[in-house]
């Protein structure tokens, strides 16, 4: 009897006992006892962006009003309605935008109220005639500003534009209008 090796098949057994060798080196090799209390020591903070209002007045507009207010309108402010939200914000921002591209000297006046209608805080922004630039404004709320109590109490941001100019002049600009942008952003905890 004699015995004949084939060595494309000792070949392929070598390889076939590598392969497994291999594999059990990184199964036993890799695992190691998970550790799921980690879960417990983690701290998720995300940030929530929301535009606010954006109002934009027509110079034209303005010189057809009489008086000093051309503009005054109440923004609905319902972001602390809901308690998830309310009992977990930590702290935010509100980032104002104004652009004066008129004739006209202006002061924007926003009162925060609650809803009562008291009012809790007051933001006043100045601004000359144009040619002027974009005025921009972040006001914190929380550890590092204002009480952050100011805007979870409040219901209603009042808004009132008032011109400190004429009703008769005319920007040489074009398109001359008064632009007010704001924008929130709130960090929350969510454990």
């Amino acid at each position: 009897m004699s015995i004949i090796i084939n060595s494309q098949e000792v070949m392929k057994g070598v390889r076939f006992l590598i392969i497994i060798m291999v594999g059990m080196l990184l199964v036993t090799s890799c695992s190691e006892e998970q550790d799921f209390d980690q879960l417990d020591d983690l701290t998720i903070t995300p940030n929530y962006e929301t535009s606010i209002f954006y109002v934009k007045a027509q110079e034209t507009l303005i010189n057809r009003v009489e008086g000093l207010d051309f503009f005054t309108q109440d923004f609905n402010f319902d972001a602390f309605e809901e308690p998830f939200f309310a009992d977990r914000v930590l702290a935010g921002v509100l980032t104002y935008e104004l652009e004066n591209t008129t004739s006209k000297p202006i002061e924007i006046r926003l009162e925060f109220l609650d809803e009562a209608e008291n009012v809790l805080d007051t933001e006043v922004f100045s601004m000359d005639a144009a040619p002027t630039a974009i005025l921009q404004r972040d006001v914190a709320y929380g550890a590092t500003g204002k009480s952050l109590d100011i805007i979870k109490a409040t219901s209603e941001i009042r808004l009132t534009a008032i011109n400190l100019g004429d009703n008769s002049s005319e920007s040489a600009l074009q398109d001359p209008a008064i632009v007010l942008r704001s924008s929130a952003q709130f960090t929350l905890e969510l454990q």
